[in-house]
Parts: C-alpha cells; sequence; structure tokens
C-alpha cells in the first residue's frame, strides 16, 4: 500500500531539474516573480505552461481522501497543544 501512495504522489506532483538556463530567462523569471509577489517555482511554471499551451487550464488538486477519517486521540499530543496556549503572565509585564 505505502509504494502505491508514494507512486500516486510522485506521479501527482513531478519535480524537473532544468540545466543551463539562459542568464537573461533567469532574470526575466526573477524579476517576475518579484513584481508579482510570487515564487520562482510559480513564474517557471506558468511561463512552462504559456509555452506549452496550457496556460488556462487548472492545476489538479489532492483532496487527501486516502487519509481523511485516520486521526486518532493522543492524550499526549492533545496536551501538547494546550501547553502552547497558555500565556505566561511573567514574561507580558
Amino acid at each position: 500500500m505505502l509504494a502505491s501512495v508514494a507512486y500516486n504522489a510522485y506521479n501527482g506532483c513531478m519535480q524537473y531539474t532544468i540545466r543551463k538556463v539562459p542568464g537573461s530567462l533567469d532574470e526575466a523569471l526573477r524579476k517576475a516573480a518579484r513584481e508579482r509577489g510570487k515564487s520562482l517555482n510559480e513564474v517557471a511554471i506558468e511561463a512552462l505552461a504559456r509555452g506549452a499551451g496550457v496556460a488556462g487550464e487548472s492545476s489538479r488538486q489532492r483532496d487527501l481522501a486516502d487519509i481523511a477519517g485516520t486521526w486518532r486521540k493522543d492524550p499526549a499530543f492533545d496536551n501538547a497543544l494546550a501547553a502552547q496556549d497558555t500565556i505566561d503572565e511573567e514574561m507580558w509585564r
């Protein structure tokens, strides 16, 4: 089962490595990322999509159905979370 999950995760979010990106292209992508407030990865994917003629398609979202309903109660975890919500009054004086 784990192999099946790993296979689906790998194919659902393919990773690419692109080498020998010309300096002018790198500069243009980085400038666009800064101007749009996006990551370099997001801007590069948008540029690839436009270049491939698929810019109007929406990306597939993972629905997490394979893990929905699998939460198990863990008192130690709940206590750790509750401890993070406490306020140290001495620290805020």
